[in-house]
Protein backbone atom coordinates (compact mmCIF):
# COMPACT_ATOMS: atom_id res chain seq x y z
CA UNK A 1 0.00 0.00 0.00
CA UNK A 2 1.45 3.35 -0.96
CA UNK A 3 0.85 6.52 0.93
CA UNK A 4 0.17 9.72 -0.91
CA UNK A 5 1.64 12.97 0.24
CA UNK A 6 -1.03 15.62 0.60
CA UNK A 7 -0.70 18.41 -1.91
CA UNK A 8 0.18 21.85 -0.67
CA UNK A 9 -2.33 24.61 -1.34
CA UNK A 10 0.27 25.94 -3.80
CA UNK A 11 0.10 22.74 -5.83
CA UNK A 12 -3.68 22.36 -5.46
CA UNK A 13 -4.39 25.73 -7.03
CA UNK A 14 -1.90 25.36 -9.87
CA UNK A 15 1.34 26.81 -8.54
CA UNK A 16 3.07 29.89 -9.86
CA UNK A 17 0.79 30.62 -12.85
CA UNK A 18 -2.32 30.67 -10.67
CA UNK A 19 -0.73 32.76 -7.94
CA UNK A 20 0.44 35.26 -10.58
CA UNK A 21 -3.11 35.48 -12.00
CA UNK A 22 -4.54 35.84 -8.50
CA UNK A 23 -2.20 38.68 -7.57
CA UNK A 24 -2.60 40.46 -10.90
CA UNK A 25 -6.38 40.25 -10.69
CA UNK A 26 -6.31 41.42 -7.07
CA UNK A 27 -4.33 44.57 -7.88
CA UNK A 28 -6.36 45.19 -11.04
CA UNK A 29 -9.52 45.14 -8.91
CA UNK A 30 -7.89 47.43 -6.37
CA UNK A 31 -7.15 49.92 -9.15
CA UNK A 32 -10.45 49.74 -10.99
CA UNK A 33 -13.31 49.07 -8.57
CA UNK A 34 -15.00 51.36 -6.08
CA UNK A 35 -14.55 48.64 -3.44
CA UNK A 36 -10.78 48.74 -3.96
CA UNK A 37 -10.26 52.47 -3.57
CA UNK A 38 -9.57 52.56 0.17
CA UNK A 39 -6.88 49.89 -0.17
CA UNK A 40 -5.46 51.52 -3.31
CA UNK A 41 -5.17 54.89 -1.58
CA UNK A 42 -2.56 53.63 0.89
CA UNK A 43 -0.22 52.50 -1.90
CA UNK A 44 2.18 54.61 -3.91
CA UNK A 45 1.62 55.38 -7.58
CA UNK A 46 3.54 52.32 -8.83
CA UNK A 47 1.97 49.03 -7.77
CA UNK A 48 4.62 46.91 -9.50
CA UNK A 49 6.75 46.30 -6.39
CA UNK A 50 3.67 45.53 -4.29
CA UNK A 51 2.42 43.07 -6.89
CA UNK A 52 5.74 41.26 -6.90
CA UNK A 53 6.05 41.16 -3.11
CA UNK A 54 2.52 39.80 -2.67
CA UNK A 55 3.20 37.14 -5.31
CA UNK A 56 6.41 36.16 -3.55
CA UNK A 57 4.72 36.13 -0.15
CA UNK A 58 1.77 33.97 -1.27
CA UNK A 59 4.11 31.56 -3.04
CA UNK A 60 5.68 30.61 0.28
CA UNK A 61 2.56 31.05 2.40
CA UNK A 62 0.70 28.56 0.23
CA UNK A 63 3.50 26.00 0.45
CA UNK A 64 5.48 26.77 -2.67
CA UNK A 65 8.95 28.26 -3.01
CA UNK A 66 9.70 30.69 -0.13
CA UNK A 67 10.51 33.54 -2.50
CA UNK A 68 9.70 36.36 -0.09
CA UNK A 69 11.72 35.01 2.83
CA UNK A 70 14.61 34.09 0.54
CA UNK A 71 14.83 37.69 -0.61
CA UNK A 72 13.60 39.77 2.35
CA UNK A 73 13.85 37.53 5.40
CA UNK A 74 10.99 36.85 7.80
CA UNK A 75 7.75 38.46 6.61
CA UNK A 76 6.94 40.46 9.77
CA UNK A 77 3.96 41.70 7.80
CA UNK A 78 2.48 44.03 10.36
CA UNK A 79 5.83 45.73 10.90
CA UNK A 80 6.21 46.15 7.14
CA UNK A 81 2.83 47.91 7.06
CA UNK A 82 3.23 50.26 10.02
CA UNK A 83 3.86 53.20 7.67
CA UNK A 84 0.39 52.82 6.12
CA UNK A 85 -2.83 54.06 7.72
CA UNK A 86 -4.81 50.81 7.84
CA UNK A 87 -8.21 50.77 9.58
CA UNK A 88 -11.48 48.98 8.86
CA UNK A 89 -12.16 50.69 5.50
CA UNK A 90 -8.74 49.72 4.13
CA UNK A 91 -8.98 46.18 5.52
CA UNK A 92 -12.46 45.60 4.09
CA UNK A 93 -11.40 47.13 0.78
CA UNK A 94 -8.40 44.81 0.59
CA UNK A 95 -10.55 41.81 1.50
CA UNK A 96 -13.24 42.65 -1.05
CA UNK A 97 -10.65 42.70 -3.83
CA UNK A 98 -8.92 39.59 -2.56
CA UNK A 99 -12.12 37.59 -2.18
CA UNK A 100 -13.20 38.48 -5.70
CA UNK A 101 -9.78 37.74 -7.20
CA UNK A 102 -9.65 34.42 -5.35
CA UNK A 103 -13.16 33.42 -6.47
CA UNK A 104 -12.28 34.24 -10.09
CA UNK A 105 -8.93 32.45 -9.98
CA UNK A 106 -9.16 29.49 -7.62
CA UNK A 107 -11.75 26.75 -8.05
CA UNK A 108 -11.29 24.64 -4.92
CA UNK A 109 -14.18 25.18 -2.46
CA UNK A 110 -12.75 22.95 0.31
CA UNK A 111 -9.43 24.80 0.18
CA UNK A 112 -11.21 28.15 0.08
CA UNK A 113 -13.18 27.19 3.17
CA UNK A 114 -9.94 26.48 5.03
CA UNK A 115 -7.78 29.33 3.75
CA UNK A 116 -10.17 32.28 3.52
CA UNK A 117 -10.61 32.64 7.32
CA UNK A 118 -6.81 32.62 7.65
CA UNK A 119 -6.46 35.29 4.97
CA UNK A 120 -9.17 37.37 6.64
CA UNK A 121 -7.38 37.11 9.99
CA UNK A 122 -4.11 38.08 8.34
CA UNK A 123 -5.72 41.13 6.72
CA UNK A 124 -7.26 42.24 10.01
CA UNK A 125 -3.90 41.81 11.76
CA UNK A 126 -2.49 44.55 9.47
CA UNK A 127 -4.50 47.25 11.28
CA UNK A 128 -2.24 50.18 12.14
CA UNK A 129 -4.82 52.71 13.32
CA UNK A 130 -8.16 52.85 15.01
CA UNK A 131 -11.25 53.80 13.07
CA UNK A 132 -12.25 57.44 13.16
CA UNK A 133 -15.77 58.20 14.23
Amino acid sequence: MSETTPQTPYARIGGEPTIRRLVERFYDLMETTPEGQAARAIHGPNLGPSREKLFMYFSGWLGGPPLFTDRYGPPMLRRRHLHAPIATPEIESWLACFRQAWSETVNDPPLTEVLMPQIENLARHMRTKEDTK
